[in-house]
């Protein structure tokens, strides 16, 4: 049975793809998950999402209304219908663990950054920001279906999950100030980021080993996406 088209909350068992884009990368990477698909008038290549349906055998339906029943954006003519999934991230491979993540847009600018240095593992301390909103889903530009993810109550839980990875933690004041030409790092990591307002309290000094990227005295501090791009690239260069 198709799930309903409503306004998305989170306790949902299905989430959407808000744009021809991100629906597309849907299609490509995991039409195992997709439910329907809905297309606006308006769109100007309906063919190729047409085609893609077609191959998976997925319903593709025209209807005008759904946009506007479930508020998407006025430049959003595709919607995707996906199932929720189970996911879990893998032992042997670097990990990028983001503390108490309070935004979707960063938290899908993330996703995206992570799959552009190909780090596929992401562990999320809750509470964060919901993963499966459309918004996260949208800021990532269909990333979010090639990575690998997993909620953990406490940091001391995905500690005691992976000890054999090497753990850094990113402070404005870290012990150790990364650079091109320094990076103490490991072959299988983990990097830890706080979240946009507080970033990683005190209680994280006496884990692993803290890290800074340097920046001028400008600023407080650098945007959580923009952190993470910084440190994943230092780190997988």
């Amino acid at each position: 049975m198709k799930s309903p088209v409503k306004l998305y909350k989170k306790d949902f068992e299905y989430s959407y793809t808000s744009g021809a884009s991100v629906t597309i990368e849907l299609l490509k990477t995991r039409p195992d998950l997709v439910e329907s698909v809905f297309v606006h008038s308006d769109f100007n290549k309906p063919d190729i999402i047409a085609n893609l349906c077609a191959q998976s055998e997925t319903d593709c339906m025209f209807n005008d209304a759904v946009f506007r029943k479930i508020n998407q954006k006025e430049n959003s003519y595709v919607l995707g219908v996906f199932k929720k999934f189970p996911s879990k991230i893998t032992a042997n491979a670097p990990h990028v663990v983001l503390v108490n993540p309070g935004d979707m847009g960063n938290l899908g600018t993330i996703i995206r950054t992570l799959v552009g240095f190909n780090i596929r593992d992401l562990a999320i301390i809750t509470p964060a920001a919901d993963i499966w909103n459309p918004k996260t889903i949208r800021a990532s530009m269909g990333s979010f279906f090639q990575i690998n993810f997993k909620h953990y109550e406490s940091f001391s839980d995905y500690c005691s999950a992976f000890p054999e990875h090497r753990i850094y933690t990113f402070m404005l004041d870290g012990e150790i100030e990364l650079s091109p030409d320094y990076v103490p790092k490991q072959q299988i990591f983990s990097l830890v980021f706080g979240n946009e307002a507080t970033g990683l309290s005190e209680n994280f000094r006496s884990v692993g080993t803290s890290v800074k990227i340097p920046q001028s005295m400008a600023v407080d501090s650098l945007n959580l996406s923009t952190a993470v791009a910084v440190g994943v690239y230092l780190f997988t260069s």
